[in-house]
């Protein structure tokens, strides 16, 4: 077999190869089963030399390995990449024969128990082959090939490896962590995150909890990978949580710097979680069932731990991650730094300066990083990586908190209290904000200001009150100067109709806004009358179409049926000869299909005596094997019961140690305690009366304001009422003028007629 593997390699004869290893690990599993050993050096040795030619042909030719994108392209076409040298000596054949040969002994030992160590050996070599040549595409054909194999496990095989065994899981589980670190170095997050789905399997169907450095390793890589997808940062920070326990549990050799740095990591991650996340607002009801659905697959990833009481655990959320951080101590741990820009974050109110107070913390915390020594799946951690999702924590709490305190705000001042980002950035994350409620504001670059409000009426409320301040204040002045009391009438009586008017304005915008809407709605109903006739078109053609459909089949029947009767009619006049011929093939038929069937009968009866004596003899075997089992896990249950209870004994002794070196300090500690509560409390009674001073002062001033306000409306209202008297007055006046003048006028008539009367009659006599 030796000689004949150096031929197939020297040939570069992969098909002949694989041939010859399938039937030899035939003859040494199934007859030899004592020899496994010669079939393992055959295959190791197969490697080797594929191996050494491939290393071989890339020292001469280096450039050229990563210039096909596809091994398993013809070689033609591989060698069409290669110009310029002889394509006869190029290293892409060896790297092609490479990659077939790894492929070549997975497949042969895939199925067999007894070369479970050899089958992860060579998943690990071809692991590193896709590594060392960045073979992406290879990879993906790698993994997925050894997750058939994984699924393929189920059926009966002979000798299938038994995954409930330790050993083995420990041998899968260890290729799936590899799988997951190859994946993580050629930047492969979606092979990634299937190779995390794997190990979940994996565990999932074995029921054991892996070993804490593979668990480590797990973490560490959920947290890259949820990192490198930016809309999952909550479940990167969830990772980093359980990565913290399980190193703060599980790691002896677990540094105070090393701690910080993993505590300072969690607490800054679920900072940079977006606070509006896991907000649902505008979502369909299909999307929000496929929101759920994710959410229950990372969680399932992230609580790895196979604890029944998991399964009532509340939604993943910001919200709950920051109080499970406070209650885990990751807060307490993160260094002085962290834990100031989490106060100022999350329980302080400084609109004003919350951004000039974060800003030395953002400088120191880009500084803090560095190797840990002590925890090797994290081989190094750099805090400068969260600084971009905080600074727009940092905007986002800054509009949020200026939204409770300020109605507007011109846009150069807020761009001063945001020194992060150009206003155009800050303006695209507040559009986000609205979006998702967590912020009421729009943008007016006309007057160039923001104002935190939602609707227009409300802006021009505010341009109203604006017009009735001015005109107090020009009442006010009139009222100081007498010379100018005559032409208050035409001041108030001018103003009045202005408001009137700005009304009107105000009420035929709504009347506008309201027949958009109308208008909107009608072009919406007549789009869907439009498309659910176009349907009901394709329903009605689509019908038609089926019934011509039915008419060809039920058309094409009866002439195949008319041809059956033709050919019935011409078989009743074969010849008596003929139908004696048919008689006798139609004996000799049956005769010799009967004679088959007691030979299948007898053949059945013996394979099932054979199966029911292998089970007798089996049966004894299986049950001494699960007694001896049985024997060795409790022996070593007994010995890590018995190494439990050792650690138990000395971490005790070792805390009464510490409790009584530390029981000195008790006394200071409390002298310091209360001296540090005085000040407080002194700081809190001048801040609180501070406070009310404000409070007194702010209701004194707005007492004195509604106070001005009435007065003003007072005075509008008895000017309006004596306005009114005079207009009547002069009414009144006018009309009594006019009634005289029209009396004077008819008595001036009636004497001038009674004049004429006389001198008509004086002339008659």
């Amino acid at each position: 077999m030796m000689r004949y593997v150096e031929l197939c390699v020297d040939l570069r004869k992969g098909r002949f190869a694989k041939d010859g290893l399938i039937q030899y690990s035939r003859i040494v599993c199934q007859q030899q089963l004592n020899n496994v050993s010669s079939l393992e050096e055959v295959v190791k040795h197969f490697m080797h030399l594929s191996s050494k030619k491939a290393e071989e042909a890339a020292m001469d030719h280096q450039a050229q390995a990563l210039d096909v994108h596809d091994l398993e392209a013809p070689e033609d076409l591989m060698l069409s990449y290669v110009s310029g040298k002889d394509r006869s000596e190029s290293d892409t054949p060896w790297l092609k024969f490479l990659w077939e040969t790894y492929r070549t002994v997975l497949e042969v030992l895939r199925n067999n128990s007894k070369l479970e160590a050899l089958y992860a050996m060579a998943a690990h070599k071809a692991f590193q082959f896709c590594k060392q040549y960045k073979r992406s595409a290879e990879f993906r054909r790698l993994c997925e090939m050894i997750r058939n194999h994984l699924a393929n496990l189920n059926r009966s095989y002979r000798d299938r490896p038994d995954l409930t065994a330790p050993e083995s899981c420990q041998l899968y589980l260890d290729t799936r962590v590899e799988q997951l670190k190859i994946a993580a170095e050629l930047s492969l997050s979606q092979e990634a995150f299937r190779s995390v789905e794997d190990i979940h399997g994996l565990m999932s169907m074995v029921q054991r909890t892996p070993k804490p450095s593979v668990l480590a390793v797990y973490y560490a890589k959920l947290t890259e990978i949820f990192w490198t997808s930016e809309s999952h940062y909550l479940y990167h920070a969830y990772a980093w949580l359980e990565l913290f326990n399980l190193h703060k549990c599980h790691n002896k050799n677990l540094t105070r710097k090393d701690l910080q740095l993993l505590a300072s990591s969690a607490l800054l991650a679920a900072l940079s979680v977006t606070p509006y996340y896991d907000h649902e607002s505008g979502l369909s009801h299909l999307e929000l069932e496929n929101e759920k659905g994710r959410s229950s697959r990372m969680a399932n990833l992230l609580n790895f731990s196979f604890d029944s009481k998991r399964e009532n655990r509340e939604k993943v959320s910001r919200a709950s991650l920051l109080s499970e951080l406070a209650a885990r101590g990751v807060v307490s741990c993160a260094s002085q730094e962290v834990q100031d820009l989490y106060n100022l974050m999350e329980h302080e109110f400084l609109p004003l300066d919350l951004a000039s107070k974060v800003q030395p913390l953002f400088s120191k915390i880009s500084t803090i990083g560095g190797k840990l020594s002590s925890v090797p799946s994290v081989p190094e951690i750099q805090l400068s990586q969260y600084q971009p999702a905080l600074e727009k924590l940092t905007t986002l709490r800054v509009l949020q908190q200026a939204s409770r305190v300020f109605q507007s705000m011109r846009i150069d001042t807020l761009s001063r209290m945001i020194p992060f980002f150009d206003f155009n950035v800050v303006e695209k994350i507040a559009v986000d904000a609205v979006k998702h409620n967590f912020v009421a504001m729009k943008v007016d670059h006309l007057s160039g200001a923001v104002r935190f409000s939602n609707t227009e009426i409300e802006s021009d409320v505010f341009g109203a009150s604006h017009l009735i301040g001015a005109l107090a204040d020009s009442l006010n002045k009139a009222v100081h100067k007498p010379s100018e009391v005559g032409s208050l009438a035409g001041v108030v009586e001018k103003e009045h109709q202005r408001l009137l008017a700005r009304k009107s304005i105000i009420e035929k915008r709504k009347e506008d806004y309201e027949r958009q809407i109308l208008e909107k709605e009608k072009a919406e109903e007549a789009k869907r009358l439009s498309i659910q006739k176009k349907s009901a078109d394709e329903e009605r053609e689509r019908l038609l179409k089926d019934r011509r459909l039915r008419e060809q089949q039920r058309i094409r029947q009866e002439i195949e049926d008319r041809a059956q009767r033709e050919i019935g009619k011409t078989e009743q006049k074969v010849t008596k000869q003929g139908a004696m011929e048919l008689v006798s093939h139609y004996l000799a038929y049956r005769m010799s299909r009967q004679g088959m069937e007691k030979r299948l009968e007898k053949l059945a009866k013996r394979m099932d005596h054979l199966e029911r004596a292998r089970r007798q003899e089996e049966a004894p075997l299986i049950e001494e094997a699960f007694r001896k089992r049985v024997e060795e896990e409790k022996v070593l249950h007994e010995q890590e019961q018995l190494r439990e209870n050792e650690i138990s004994e000395q971490r005790h002794a070792g805390d009464l140690l510490e409790k009584k070196r530390l029981s000195r300090f008790l006394e200071h500690k409390n002298a310091f305690q209360e001296r540090v509560v005085q000040r407080r409390e002194a700081e809190f009674l001048s801040l609180t009366k501070e406070r009310e001073e404000r409070i007194s002062q702010l209701v004194s001033s707005r007492r004195r304001e509604r106070e001005t306000a009435r007065k003003l409306t007072y005075y509008l209202k008895m000017e309006e009422q004596r306005i009114q008297r005079a207009r009547e007055e002069e009414e009144q006046r006018i009309q009594r003028a006019r009634e005289e003048e029209e009396q004077r006028i008819q008595r001036a008539r009636e004497e001038e007629e009674q004049r004429e009367e006389e001198e008509r009659k004086r002339r008659e006599e």
